[in-house]
Parts: structure tokens; sequence; C-alpha cells
């Protein structure tokens, strides 16, 4: 009878240890699933939006395209992009056209809020009204979408508001220190520049280079003769010298502009893919920084 009752309580007491483990297991699943599932549309925006949220807890920031995918203009959404929407809160997009995918993530979640980080950008470069988005690339208006990201942030998660706060300032301190290395670059301000990617114009915008954009596609095609023709004449009428590019374009243009110029070429780094580092971004335009100090005239 004793052995008996001491089995009885051992069954009791291994119970109670079981329902313990269950609860305790499903208050964990519950504060996982009561997490803010923040969902970033492409690399640069993932940067920003990692330095706000850094350190708090209950929010989980995930990028919708693959890090390497480049620049999303005319991308093509895939089932197991629209799948890292289905637990989704929130979709942070860079806006203005980039994301022309927005109203149809929309249709399968409507109840995802979604922040325009681009909202109050103000000096926007468009050629035939089509609206050149990259604005990434100046320092002051990557502040904006930091901030714009930071207050919209603040509003749909009050109890996190000083957090995000924090980090911002953090983060803008960090970037108006990069703004004051920039200012080394003033002796080329207004230099005339050649360039075959439009994703620099509003960093030859910011340090006050002055820009003619040749559009192409950069990856692949090569500009037509007249084109070309018409890029070199140009260039020695004006006296250009340098030519930008993308670390990623194809040199075709670029090598045969500088075979018929002797105008040099500069490969910067459009910021669209890297690394989870927080200071991805400002590594990136210190290496730019570095490339642009080499510029022929600048000493």
């Amino acid at each position: 009878m004793k052995k008996r009752n001491i089995i009885i309580a051992l069954m009791v007491i291994f119970i109670i240890i079981i329902v313990i483990i269950v609860g305790n297991l499903r208050k964990i699943d519950k504060k996982i699933n009561d997490n803010i599932k923040i969902v970033t549309s492409f690399y640069p925006i993932y940067i920003m939006t990692l330095n706000i949220t850094d350190g708090i807890q209950d929010i989980e920031v995930s990028n919708m395209a693959e890090m390497h995918t480049g620049c999303i203009h005319d991308y093509t959404l895939t089932t197991s992009d629209l799948k890292k929407f289905e637990n989704a809160d929130i979709f942070i997009e860079n806006g203005h056209g980039i994301e022309e995918f927005t109203d149809k993530i929309l249709e399968s979640y409507s109840d995802i809020k979604v922040i325009d980080s681009s909202k109050n950008i103000t000096n926007i470069i468009s050629d035939d009204d089509e609206i050149n988005a990259h604005f990434w690339t100046s320092i002051d208006s990557y502040i904006l979408q930091v901030k714009e990201i930071t207050l919209n942030l603040k509003q749909l998660d009050n109890k996190n508001a000083e957090k995000y706060e924090q980090n911002c300032l953090k983060y803008v301190l960090k970037l108006e220190d990069l703004k004051k290395e920039y200012s080394s670059l003033s002796k080329i301000k207004n230099k005339k520049v050649i360039s075959l990617n439009e994703s620099f114009s509003y960093l030859l915008q910011f340090i006050e280079l002055d820009e003619t954009l040749i559009e192409s596609d950069h990856e692949q095609s090569t500009l037509s003769a007249e084109k070309m023709k018409e890029i070199i004449d140009k260039m020695k009428k004006e006296s250009i010298d340098s030519i930008i590019i993308s670390e990623e374009d194809n040199e075709q243009n670029a090598n045969t502009i500088k075979s018929e110029t002797g105008a040099n070429i500069y490969k910067l780094k459009d910021g669209m893919s890297g690394d989870n580092s927080l200071d991805s971004y400002i590594n990136t335009m210190k290496d730019n920084l570095n490339i642009l100090l080499g510029m022929k005239g600048i000493n």
C-alpha cells in the first residue's frame, strides 16, 4: 500500500512537471507569436530598419528580396516572397514607385501597415515623368528615410517608441559624422562627370558634381554608335574626364568611351547589396568616398 502511494505521488509530481513545462512552452510560443514582424522590401531599407530596431527584443525584421538582388524596380514577386508576409504586421518600402508590387501584396494581406520611407523627400530627380527613386545614395536623403521609418514605427508600436528614437539618434549621429568626412570632396564641387548609372544621381547631387546621366541597361546593353559619338563629342568639347559606373555594371560602354577620350573610370558601390552589418551602409559610403578622393582634380 505504501509502495502504491509512493508511485501515485510520483505520477502526480510527473504530471505537474509536464503541465508546468507545457504551460511555459505555450508562454514562450505566445511571446514569439506576439512579436511585431516587419518585412522590408530590399537591402537599403533592411539596413535602415535593422539599425532602428537594434536590441528591441519583441521585433522581428526580415528582408523580402535576397540580399544580393540589387534594385527591385520591375521586380517580379515569387511565391516564397509572398510567404514572408503571411504573419507580417508592417511592410517598409523605399517608395516612389520602386516597389511596383506593393498593391499585389496588399491584395493578399490587406491588414499589413505600409511605411513609405521616402514620403518626406522633396529633392526628387525625374526624367520624362519617371522618378529616380535611388534616394539612399545621398546621405541627406538616407537620413530623411531613417527618420521617417522611426516616426512611423513609434506611432505603430508606442511601447517601444523611446527605444526606436534612441536608436535613430545614435544612427543619425554616425551618418552626420559620415557627412563631415564627405566635406573633403569640396575641391571637386561642380566638376563635370558622365554617369552611366542612374543609381548615383543623388550621390552626385549630394557632393555637387555636375552629372550628365546616360541611360543604359547597366548589365548588358551597348550604347548605339550615334549615342556613343554624342557622348564622346560632348566630353571632348567640355573637357569631361571622369566616367561613373557601378561595380556591378558592364564596363563595355565605359571602356569604349575611355579609349576615345582618355577619361578615367570610377566604379562606385550602389548600396543595394551587402551583409547584415549595422554599419554596412556607412562602410559602403566610405568606400565610395575613397574612390572619389582619387578622382582627377581633387588634389
